[in-house]
């Protein structure tokens, strides 16, 4: 019975377990942010976490143990040289989850983990969204009906319309050939 043994297994052995951990966590260090479920997660934050505080140290010493763990002596190097430094003046909470619903295939319940230094996943959606350009107001004269300066702007849609058909045959005739071309059977071994 397993009283009092905290944390999942995730169904898998102790050696597994510790090589995910160590590969999440090295993940997190290298890129800032990575895609996993919430369990895997939740129970890779308080680790990556840990060798956060070890870069934040700075010694010989922190630095075997983060090689010992991590297995990465490049991850190593940028934790030690980026990372660290970075939270330097920061107690503790490096890392967030980030809830993002669940995964297409099995329904999993996803979650981004990533450094607290980053921006939000949900920020930077939108930020990263083209802004909706607005026409500019134009300064009406009262000789010139309002309906002129929406027929121009119809005009630019049509020139717009007209430039993306224009390109759209060059690509046509090339997957026409491709789809016309006979596929080469394999001969049958006998």
């Amino acid at each position: 019975m397993r009283h009092a043994r905290t944390g999942s297994k995730l169904g898998r052995d102790s050696a597994h377990r510790k090589a995910l951990y160590a590969n999440l966590a090295g993940a997190v260090i290298e890129h800032g942010r990575i895609k996993t479920t919430i369990t895997k997660a939740k129970a890779v934050k308080p680790i990556a976490e840990q060798m956060i505080t070890l870069g934040r140290r700075g010694d010989i010493h922190a630095r075997r143990q983060a090689i010992a763990f991590l297995r990465s002596k490049s991850i190593v190097h940028k934790l030690f040289t980026e990372v660290g430094p970075a939270f330097a003046q920061r107690p503790g909470g490096y890392l967030r989850i980030t809830r993002i619903g669940p995964r297409q295939g099995d329904a999993a319940e996803m979650a981004y983990l990533e450094l607290v230094d980053t921006p939000l996943v949900f920020k930077t959606k939108l930020s990263d969204a083209p802004a909706v350009a607005e026409r500019p107001a134009a300064s009406v004269n009262e000789e010139e009906p309002e309906e002129a300066d929406e027929l121009e702007g119809d005009e630019a849609e049509n020139d717009e319309l007209e430039e993306l058909e224009s390109e759209e045959p060059d690509e046509e005739p090339e997957a026409a050939a491709a789809a016309d071309e006979p596929v080469a059977e394999k001969p049958k071994k006998s």
